[in-house]
């Protein structure tokens, strides 16, 4: 459906329901991948025609590296980003996938352990990664991001502030980054998914309604598509996911 031929993508929080499903995608589309997650331990399960474990190492005609990083963690960013830029010589996506969820307690509940938790996954994860690689693609008038926000970053609702602000924050990042590095051929743009029909949903949410929920491989698709030459007038857009249920 798309074509990523010779192309360098990074993926965040590759391990993950979404992320092994972009990392999947984009592998078949042709990109060779940079794949970070601080559990670089699970990679190699996902992608079993990957040789050795370390960062360096690849298979698959040298498209597949795997990369270990804290992303809340600003310095340790740009040493990878120098690092995967050094190995492959450019990065023309980046997917800012790695976040997390938690809710249900009210902002009087919440301790601060939370809010920064869900801060530095949501946030400053996606902060550091924009920051890191769009130097690189300024200089060569190129690239792509996509930020993933949410639903709940479109209103407040009880029980989840400090996920919701974390998320609404990614999309201030994307406006405004898109804004910034228009004029210099890098086009930023997010997806608003609703809730992830993943295992992990089903099993903290087991009363849910699914049919409502978005197939991780729909979101991909709206990934794939804000990144490709199809979306290249494309930029400074939030793109609500919500499924077929809203």
């Amino acid at each position: 459906m798309f074509d990523f031929s010779d192309k360098v993508a990074v993926v965040s929080g590759a391990s993950g329901a979404l992320g092994s499903v972009i990392a999947r995608r984009l592998f078949e589309a042709g990109a060779t991948l940079a794949l970070i997650d601080r559990a670089i331990d699970r990679l190699p399960a996902l992608w079993p025609e990957a040789e050795g474990g370390d960062a360096f190492d690849a298979g698959a005609d040298a498209r597949l590296y795997f990369f270990a990083c804290d992303l809340a963690d600003g310095p340790a960013v740009e040493r990878t980003v120098v690092q995967i830029a050094s190995r492959l010589g450019r990065i023309d996506h980046l997917f800012n996938i790695a976040g997390t969820y938690r809710g249900g307690e009210t902002i009087e509940e919440a301790p601060d352990e939370t809010w920064s938790m869900l801060w530095e996954a949501n946030f400053l994860s996606a902060l550091h990664l924009c920051r890191a690689v769009v130097p690189g693609m300024r200089r060569r008038g190129s690239g792509s991001i996509v930020n993933v926000g949410s639903k709940a970053s479109l209103g407040g609702d009880a029980g989840a502030a400090p996920y919701s602000i974390a998320k609404t924050a990614v999309v201030r990042l994307t406006e405004s980054l898109a804004a910034e590095v228009r004029r210099d051929g890098v086009r930023v743009n997010a997806v608003l998914p609703g809730t992830l029909d993943t295992p992990a949903n089903h099993h903290a949410m087991p009363d849910g309604d699914s049919r409502a929920w978005v197939e991780p491989e729909a979101l991909a698709d709206a990934m794939l598509f804000l990144a490709s030459p199809e979306a290249r007038a494309v930029t400074g857009v939030a793109l609500p996911v919500f499924g077929l249920g809203g």
